[in-house]
């Protein structure tokens, strides 16, 4: 099972990012995949999960302001970010479950300046 991330970068406050994140060795279009972030010194929070049925979960901080969504046939998760702010600088990580087992992309660096 490999995740790999991309689209992080460095924003100014209220701007946008979009991060992708490809998927390969497992059964995606079945799968709950999810969004985490961590920021210096915090612990992993989940941001945004979306089911196979197409149903989304969010976080409370980014209700409104992020959107998760799927493209089953290229085997890929976004995130799309707008309205960024200085707290959601972080490292962001592409996460499924499978069989109890969580995998991991390698993470993407989002920096917002104020």
């Amino acid at each position: 099972v490999q995740l790999q991330a991309s689209g992080g970068g460095l924003v100014q406050a209220g701007g946008s990012l979009r991060l992708s994140c490809g998927v390969s060795g497992m059964n995606f279009k079945i799968s709950r995949m999810n969004w985490y972030r961590q920021a210096p010194g915090k612990q992993r929070e989940l941001v945004a999960s979306i089911f196979s049925t197409g149903a989304t979960n969010y976080t409370d901080s980014v209700k409104g302001r992020f959107t998760i969504s799927r493209d089953n046939a290229r085997r890929i998760v976004t995130l799309q970010m707008n309205s960024l702010k200085p707290d959601d600088t972080a490292k962001y990580f592409c996460n499924t479950n499978i069989y109890n087992v969580d995998r991991w992309g390698q993470g993407t660096q989002v920096t917002v300046s104020s």
